[in-house]
């Protein structure tokens, strides 16, 4: 858990200033990993009382542009946010109830996936989702040996 001084390090480190908003919302972020925004609203609320869904949604995107957090919306989901940056992660999404869970990359390099035509483009990275059914969703009898 990412206590209040090394939040406002965060903040301070991004060229950030250090607001209430702020702090609740990236700590939110950190506590809840790949929550939607509803999700830290709540959390922001339960922490300062009465904010507007509009100052989480600012904050959200000033957090996001100085890279301390990550945006990630897998096909047909909200929009989610992860404090897990600067690394070249995946994630896998639960089909049943759209749990999310990081994925380490197959390859150790950047990106592990390579294109089979680059159209001119320098890559960097590969954004790959793996779909399926968590274990608490999963229905399936367990196999006989």
């Amino acid at each position: 858990m990412l206590t209040t001084p090394d939040v406002e390090t965060a903040l301070r480190g991004a060229s950030l200033r250090v607001t209430r908003p702020r702090t609740a919302v990236l700590a939110a972020v950190y506590a809840h990993p790949h929550a939607d925004t509803d999700s830290i609203i709540g959390a922001v609320r339960a922490s300062l009382g009465e904010v507007s869904h509009q100052a989480v949604y600012d904050v959200l995107r000033a957090l996001t542009t100085a890279g301390l957090v990550r945006r990630i919306q897998p096909s047909g989901s909200v929009a989610r946010y992860e404090s897990r940056v600067g690394d070249n992660h995946h994630h896998v999404v639960c089909r049943s109830c759209g749990a999310i869970a990081d994925v380490d990359c197959a390859v150790a390099s950047t990106p592990c996936l390579t294109a089979s035509h680059d159209h001119g483009f320098t890559i960097d990275e590969a954004e790959v989702t793996y779909w399926g059914v968590c274990p608490g969703c999963s229905t399936a009898p367990a196999r006989s040996s």
